[in-house]
């Protein structure tokens, strides 16, 4: 007699509450289980695989030993929460993952009680960790606390600087440093498993406390002294750390994907720790998904793909990715000038710097998850002669600002600034969005702020900043492909501060920065139909102003629509502060600015977020018969 098949354990866990209903033998299959549904669900989604696959049994593990969501659990960057996301309350979402009014790509404090902080951006959440833990203590509260943060991230000043105030403050934090990548001490069976839980039990832990217990009644100095014995005592065993040092009681290299492990470390650590803790596990990233295993860079962010072979599906390209052209066109530009080098922040394939980087491994300089070193590097290089293109993502680099400010800005030392993902983002959401750049360069002195049109355009501004020498410079570039204009052989370089007419009308003008010029010549085609004769022109600059362009569309049109795909601040406030400063405004002049809305956007198909945002070419239509005092077309006729 053949007996049904049992239910699957997934199906029987809606929360951590649950999986702690399961004995901890069943957590080997509820973790293989876990994992085909990551699979199985990015590969109909997209997004983030790699990293999830990696954090599947310290995900299981966290959830099984912590009480979330009253101890607090923290996903560095947030890429690796969708095992996460699954095992507490989100599974009937799970398939709405990045897709509007679905779940987000990252944790996000709005979507769900068990995500305590939301996280995008990388090596935020041992500061926001110890926040709460500091919060916790001063209300007599006794949760916990848990970071987890992947060693990439750990490349960022910033989660050292918590480090630093944690030891400093003594404070009970659980940091866990998943160690994906570089495996900086890799774990060696059953005896490095045997040495965490002993480190971690309490009979290690009670000699600690006994000695920092004792001397307190001796007085500093011997304190220090004794502490510093127990820690060296066990540095013969378990070697000392970088992180003991800061003040942290330094547990592992321990093995991410042997539940057996984890379990009695996260639980000794639980029941004991009473101070800040670090547990160093070490994980593969794409675990359990052959070809994601092989190549992991490859399957960090996927498209839709086919389970069987791996094969990801690819976006018809009738046009270049401006990452591409970007790469390809400094490459161009690098072979005519020996002094132009490329920095990225750990961003080289999402940046074109791996092709850059081919091309001239000498010349290319990858610095990690440091933004801020990154930009006032390429002040040093640039105050030598060199000139450096720093390759950053738009919301990437507002982690940098003071550093473009102060090291680069006031000194005019001529860095150059490419910015990828300039504007809507798609699928990533509020916190990659590119919506700031222009109105946070714009608004410092003798800063050159360009954005280009097109593939074409961006080819041009390419070698325009290589060729500038008398202070900084950037140019913005939104993510995916171009819209497949003829391409130079090479860029030209452009006049500093000239945009360029396209299309000229008598009654309206369109005056577009960036890239949704394109949108700007279809409605001047529907204008023009409905008879309001339009002009459509490409600022190409918004610092500095065109302002002999400005003046003419100004004085010799009714109506002037501003189009720009970035925040209120940008573009068009610079155009207003000029009308305004002329009195080109009190001659009856309708002028109409369209931005990014002000608020922070939710994930969704591009389309549609321009087609909200009223930038797209029915929305510029619409504004321009408003401003007339018109509701449509067929009004206006």
């Amino acid at each position: 007699m053949t007996l049904p098949p049992s239910t699957p354990l997934l199906d029987k866990v809606t929360t951590p509450a649950d999986l702690k209903l399961l004995p901890e033998s069943d957590l080997p299959q509820l973790a293989s289980e876990l994992r085909a549904e990551l699979i199985d669900v990015v590969s109909h989604t997209g997004g983030h695989l790699g990293a999830g696959l990696g954090v599947i049994e310290l995900t299981v593990a966290l959830h099984y030993v912590f009480d979330t969501p009253g101890d607090r659990l923290i996903w560095d960057v947030g890429h690796q929460a969708y095992p996460h996301k699954i095992l507490t309350g989100r599974r009937g979402q799970i398939r709405t993952l990045r897709m509007e009014g679905g779940l987000s790509g990252f944790t996000k404090r709005a979507e769900s009680e068990y995500d305590p902080f939301g996280t995008a951006h990388s090596s935020t959440s041992i500061s926001a960790g110890l926040g709460m833990a500091v919060a916790r203590d001063l209300a007599g509260g006794k949760n916990n606390v848990i970071a987890v943060i992947g060693d990439g991230a750990m490349s960022a000043g910033m989660a050292y600087e918590a480090l630093n105030n944690a030891g400093a403050l003594d404070a009970r934090l659980i940091v866990i440093l998943n160690d994906n990548d570089m495996s900086i001490a890799p774990p060696s069976g059953a005896m490095s498993a045997y040495l965490a839980r002993l480190a971690s039990g309490k009979t290690y832990q009670g000699f600690r406390d006994f000695g920092k217990k004792l001397t307190s009644y001796l007085g500093a100095r011997v304190d220090r002294a004794i502490t510093r014995a127990v820690e060296h005592a066990r540095g013969y065993v378990t070697g000392g750390t970088l992180f003991e040092e800061m003040g942290f009681f330094h547990i592992g290299p321990i093995d991410g994907h042997n539940l057996e492990h984890l379990v009695p470390v996260l639980r000794n650590v639980r029941d004991n720790a009473n101070g800040p803790v670090l547990i160093h596990v070490v994980t593969q990233k794409g675990k359990g998904y052959p070809p994601a295993e092989a190549a992991p860079d490859k399957y960090h962010g996927v498209n839709k793909f086919d389970v069987i072979t791996g094969a990801q599906a690819k976006a018809p390209a009738n046009a270049p990715s401006y990452t591409k052209v970007f790469a390809e066109s400094l490459i161009q530009e690098a072979r005519e000038d020996e002094r132009i080098v490329a920095i990225t922040a750990a961003m080289p394939s999402g940046t074109g710097l791996d092709l850059f980087g081919k091309a001239f491994p000498a010349r290319t300089f990858d610095v990690a998850i440091a933004e801020q070193h990154a930009v006032t590097f390429a002040a040093g290089l640039a105050s030598e002669g060199l000139k450096p293109f720093a390759a950053i993502y738009s919301t990437f680099l507002q982690r940098a600002y003071d550093q473009v400010v102060h090291d680069v800005a006031i000194q005019k030392l001529p860095v150059r600034f490419p910015i990828d993902r300039a504007g809507f983002v798609g699928a990533d959401g509020p916190t990659h969005c590119g919506a700031f750049d222009t109105t946070f360069l714009a608004t410092l002195p003798d800063f050159v702020v360009m954005a280009a049109a097109d593939e074409a355009e961006l080819r041009h501004m390419v070698r325009t900043a290589a060729a500038y020498d008398e202070g900084p410079i950037s140019f913005r570039y939104p993510r995916g492909n171009g819209v497949g204009v003829d391409m130079p052989e090479r860029g030209s370089v452009l006049e500093i501060g000239k945009g360029r007419i396209l299309r000229e009308g008598t009654k309206v003008a369109l005056l577009s920065f960036g890239t949704r010029l394109q949108d700007c010549l279809l409605a001047a085609e529907e204008l023009n139909a409905a008879g309001l004769s339009t002009t459509v022109a490409d600022a190409r600059f918004a610092k500095p102003l065109d302002e002999d362009m400005v003046r003419r569309l100004a004085t010799s049109h009714e109506v002037l629509v501003t189009v720009e795909e970035g925040a209120v601040g940008g573009f068009a406030s610079h155009v207003l502060q000029f009308l305004a400063e002329q009195g080109l405004l009190d001659a009856g002049l309708k002028i109409r600015p369209l931005v990014l809305p002000d608020a922070f956007t939710d994930h969704a198909k591009p389309e549609k977020m321009y087609a909200d945002a009223g930038l797209d070419a029915a929305g510029i239509v619409r504004t321009v018969f408003a401003a007339l005092g018109h509701t449509s077309q067929a009004a206006h006729a």
